[in-house]
Formats: structure tokens, sequence, C-alpha cells
């Protein structure tokens, strides 16, 4: 019997954990696909964090790495260097690696930041 709830005192921690990290706080869906997906995909989301506070050279705790992972977001810059370093100012990108090109399309801009030392794109 102490081992069964044991078991389920684990599963209880591991939710709680998801619930944490992850800002779930209700499931999207209800049929149990829908669980099992949002369930799968929040494994998934902690591997990958885990991931990082294990190959990083600075000390994370892995809810300190979620934040400042979110606040990151949209900043370019290099993954790994900013694990390690977390603290140092992203480097700005050179600007002559970088092309600037926009695509007009029903009243819609759409602008490409494409890499001189890639391919080029092109949109019709």
């Amino acid at each position: 019997m102490a081992a069964i709830y044991k078991d389920r005192w684990q599963i209880e921690l591991f939710f709680k954990s998801l619930r944490q990290l992850c800002k779930i706080k209700t499931f999207v869906g209800t049929s149990p696909n829908a669980v099992k997906t949002q369930v799968w995909t929040a494994l998934i989301a902690m591997l990958l964090l885990r991931f990082l506070q294990l190959k990083a050279k600075f000390n994370w705790a892995l809810s300190n790495l979620v934040a400042l992972l979110r606040q990151q977001l949209f900043v370019h810059r290099d993954l790994w260097t900013w694990i390690d370093q977390p603290f140092q100012p992203p480097s700005p990108p050179a600007a002559s690696n970088y092309r600037w090109h926009s695509h007009n399309s029903d009243s819609r801009t759409l602008f490409v930041a494409c890499s001189l030392e890639e391919s080029t794109f092109t949109y019709n």
C-alpha cells in the first residue's frame, strides 16, 4: 500500500511541476486525446528545458531558465551563448550579413531578412 501511495505522490509532484513551469492552469480539451496531446507537449518542453539546463555552463535553476527564456523569445541571439552567459548583452547582427526584402500583397507587407551566406528566397 505504501508503494502505491508513493507512486501516486510522484505523479502528483510531476503534474505540480508541469503546472508551475509550463503555466498549465487547465487542460485545453476534455477528450482523452486532447489531454494526452497536452501532456506529451508539456513533457517534450520539460525535456528540452532540462537538456538546456544540463548542457549550460551557467548554474541555472529550472524556474529561472523558463522565466528568462520567455523574456528572450524575440531577441535574436545564439542560444548556446546565451545559455552559458545569460547576462551578456546580445551582439548586434552584422549589417553586411543581412539584406531586408519587402513584398506587398493585398495591402500587407512581408519583411524577410535573408542571409547573404544562404540561399535567396523569392516570393511571387
